[in-house]
């Protein structure tokens, strides 16, 4: 069988690449996989971060992707595709993020001959900041495959919902790997610069609105003085609402903020600096930031959004406080430091998990759902 997945690839950098890096390294154990990569996944003037590329620090697994598809090039669409069907796959693999990549994707799907098959891991279908056109541009892309594979139940009901009769298949995050093994609490605290000893919550990944950072600040004003709160990625958009609440709250110099991207070297200390990972999202599909969580040993709190619930509170890995409001996210926080059975009963239940949700797995999952196509 030959597979061509068409996505971001090294030396693109984020969660997308790193999750395709994995994937085309399990689906090349049975099959002939060829990776097509973005030769402009964004123009630069709509990307909010630093750079779209890996820099020093990155752990990325370099894979040999050729260059096709201009996102922002309309004539460049049908070259891209001519490029992807000269190489005759059986199985092409789209990655739907959002409706931005509507257009140029729906276009080379449709340009793909009869004989193979379009297959779509859908991240997301509706983003988390909305506007009037996602629907007509995710129509679009959804019309030009045979079928979608989504990372939680949340999207797969977001899909049906704007196309009922859509073929759909839920297949959780599995884990990444790459990020290396935890390192001693003590020797991570030192690395970071935070006092040992403690209670950690950490925050971990892009700080966007939906993400609620500013909840999390809110639910840690009236912690007691032995909580910390860590803070690690970069900011999509302005720091300055966060910073003044960060300014307000008396306990500040427990709020240690790390306001930059995280090089995959780095992830390592800060997970293992933590007793808990909170997720406080205003909205959510699945996320990231809980396979990292995962992969390091590391019971989460979520609020009860998209498919978090399903992923944490179902399996036992976490809490889940009902509304992304600081008052419940502040119980939930205590409540897991107020009871070691929970926390022990959280781990355990992490472990479980991490062999379920393994590359080889979820590979398997995809093939077969293609083959039912």
């Amino acid at each position: 069988m030959r597979i061509a997945i068409l996505s971001s690839f090294y030396p693109l950098r984020g969660g997308i690449a790193q999750f395709n890096a994995s994937m085309i390294g399990e689906l090349g154990k049975v099959a002939d996989v060829k990776a097509f990569n973005y030769s402009r996944q964004y123009p630069g003037f709509l990307f909010p971060g630093k750079t779209q590329y890996v820099s020093a620090g990155d752990i990325s697994i370099p894979v040999d992707a050729e260059a096709v598809l201009d996102t922002a090039n309309p004539f460049n669409w049908p070259c891209a595709a001519r490029k992807i069907r000269r190489w005759k796959p059986d199985l092409l693999i789209l990655r739907y993020m959002m409706p931005y990549f509507a257009p140029s994707l729906g276009t080379v799907a449709r340009l793909m001959p009869r004989n193979c098959k379009v297959l779509a891991i859908t991240d997301n279908i509706i983003p988390h900041e909305r506007h009037f056109f996602d629907k007509p541009l995710t129509k679009y892309f959804l019309g030009g495959v045979d079928g979608c594979l989504t990372l939680s139940g949340s999207v797969a009901e977001e899909l049906h919902s704007i196309k009922p009769s859509a073929r759909c298949h839920v297949a959780f995050h599995p884990l990444f790997s790459h990020f290396g093994e935890r390192i001693p609490r003590e020797e991570a605290e030192r690395r970071l610069g935070i006092a040992p000893g403690g209670k950690n919550l950490l925050f971990f990944g892009l700080i966007r609105e939906y993400k609620g950072l500013d909840i999390l600040l809110e639910a840690f004003r009236t912690l007691p003085e032995d909580y910390k709160l860590i803070i690690a990625g970069e900011c999509y958009g302005s720091f300055d609402k966060y910073q003044a609440i960060i300014d307000s709250i008396p306990g500040k110099d427990r709020i240690h903020v790390f306001q930059r991207y995280i090089a995959d070297a780095e992830v390592k200390d800060f997970f293992s600096a933590a007793d808990v990972t909170v997720l406080p999202y205003r909205s959510a599909t699945q996320s990231g930031v809980g396979a990292a969580a995962y992969h390091f040993e590391v019971p989460m709190i979520v609020s009860d959004v998209g498919g978090l619930r399903e992923s944490v509170g179902d399996t036992g890995t976490g809490l889940v406080a009902e509304k992304p409001e600081p008052d419940l996210i502040r119980e939930a926080i205590l409540r897991y430091f107020s009871d070691e059975a929970l926390r022990a009963s959280c781990v355990e239940s992490i472990r479980r998990e991490k062999e379920r949700l393994s590359w080889k797995g979820f590979c398997t999952e995809l093939l077969n759902f293609a083959e039912s196509l």
